[in-house]
């Protein structure tokens, strides 16, 4: 799949929603699978797992996020990573290392335009992966269902960073995540 053809795949997913449950299976001959989409007012962003060299090389996970402007849907940035062993593989709990995992971060400027540098308005996404327990997450009033193979992405435009929290099929709480960036300690040198 070119560019030119993943771009318009993008756009109607964007335009269309998840209209069939991502697969649980990697499909060499597409080339590209859905796995989530997330809208917050006139940000959006896409995560699909795709195939690198033409299906004889491994997998990659990348997102791309959106603003729509004028009612066009505009591609401010993405990124991606190496996907796992099996990405599309449900994992539980005790394997996963949690209910709910972030691997990816992300931010745009969605008015890169601007005349001076102050007043940048950003554009924040992050990967999840969630554990097989886990039927929905919530980000503050917005209720998303997590897929089969466990891959869920949220968007926001807010400068604070949402907490997302990982339900069970009956609505329990079962873990949350501040999506706010995480320090870690410097190593000791002793």
């Amino acid at each position: 799949m070119n560019e030119h053809e993943l771009r318009a795949e993008l756009l109607r997913l964007l335009s269309d929603g998840m209209t069939e449950p991502a697969s649980t299976a990697v499909n060499g001959e597409r080339g590209l699978v859905p796995l989530a989409l997330d809208m917050d007012g006139d940000v959006a962003v896409v995560s699909f797992l795709r195939h690198q060299n033409g299906g004889t090389g491994g997998c990659f996970i990348e997102g791309v996020t959106f603003h729509k402007r004028d009612g066009e849907w505009i591609e401010l940035g993405g990124g991606g990573a190496w996907a796992p062993d099996e990405p599309l593989a449900r994992r539980p709990a005790a394997e996963l290392g949690g209910h709910l995992i972030r691997y990816a971060m992300g931010r745009t400027v969605r008015n890169a335009n601007r005349l001076f540098p102050w007043g940048a308005k950003w554009v924040s996404e992050a990967k999840l992966r969630a554990s097989s327990e886990v039927a929905r997450i919530r980000v503050g009033s917005r209720l998303l269902d997590v897929p089969a193979h466990g891959h869920v992405v949220v968007v926001w435009t807010a400068r604070r960073d949402p907490v997302v929290e990982a339900l069970d099929k009956d609505g329990a709480v079962l873990a949350s995540l501040d999506l706010g960036p995480r320090l870690v300690p410097l190593a000791s040198t002793a």
